[in-house]
C-alpha cells in the first residue's frame, strides 16, 4: 500500500450521508451501536487511515464537530451516485475509498487490505456471495466525467460506471479471513435492522 510522509493512505476517505433516511425517521449516521454513534467510529476509522476525509451531507451544520472536509451535493436529489460525483470532484487525490454513513462495522484491517490490492485498478468492490457492495469500495476520479453523464440521463445506479471500468472484485473467500466477514457490509435502515445489528455487537 503507498503511503504519504505521515503513513496515511494516498486515497480520500468519502462518507456519503445524503440519504433521505426515511423508512427510520432520523439522521442514520448518528445511531449509537455498541456505546458509540455510527459516524464517530467511522470518522476515526477513516482518519486512521486516510490524510484526507470528506463527508457528504445535505446537513452540514450537523457534523461540524467531526472536523473534516465537509461537503454538500453538487447535483441535488440525485442519490448515492450523486453523493459519489459530489466527493470525488472535491477530493485531492486521484483515488478514494467510499462507504455509507450508517454501516457500523467497518473494518480498517479490510480497507487496508482493499487499497493494498488497488493496483492499476479503476473500482476495487467487494461481493460476499450476495452481490457487489458499490457503497464500500474505491473509486477512481477519472470516472468523473461518466458518472456527470449518467447523473444528467437519470441513470443513477452505481453498477452502471462498471462495465467500462477495470474492477477488482474481492470474493467471500477473501472476506472471510477477516474477523467481521460479511457483517462488514450490514448498513441500517430501520429500527429492527437496529435491533437486529444489536444482537451482532
Amino acid at each position: 500500500m503507498q503511503t504519504n510522509p505521515d503513513g496515511l493512505s494516498q486515497l480520500t476517505g468519502i462518507i456519503l450521508a445524503g440519504g433521505k433516511n426515511r423508512r427510520i425517521g432520523t439522521n442514520k449516521a448518528f445511531l449509537v451501536v455498541n456505546g458509540t454513534r455510527i459516524i464517530d467510529r467511522t470518522v476515526g476509522i477513516f482518519k486512521d487511515i486516510f490524510a484526507e476525509v470528506i463527508i457528504v451531507t445535505n446537513e452540514p451544520l450537523a457534523y461540524l464537530d467531526q472536523n473534516i472536509t465537509i461537503v454538500t451535493d453538487i447535483l441535488p436529489d440525485k442519490g448515492a451516485l450523486g453523493g459519489l460525483y459530489t466527493g470525488l470532484f472535491f477530493a485531492h487525490h486521484s483515488r478514494a475509498f467510499v462507504c455509507a454513513c450508517d454501516m457500523p462495522f467497518i473494518d480498517k484491517k479490510f480497507i487496508e487490505y482493499m487499497i493494498s490490492q488497488a493496483g492499476s485498478y479503476d473500482i476495487v468492490v467487494p461481493d460476499a456471495g450476495d452481490g457487489l457492495q458499490p457503497m464500500h469500495a474505491i473509486y477512481s476520479k477519472k470516472f468523473l466525467v461518466e458518472i456527470k453523464t449518467l447523473l444528467e440521463q437519470d441513470k443513477l445506479k452505481i453498477a452502471c460506471m462498471y462495465k467500462n471500468s477495470r474492477t477488482l472484485i474481492i470474493y467471500s473467500d477473501t472476506i472471510d479471513t477477516f474477523p467481521p466477514g460479511k457483517k462488514m457490509f450490514l448498513n441500517v435502515n430501520t429500527y429492527d435492522d437496529l435491533q437486529m445489528i444489536a444482537k451482532e455487537v
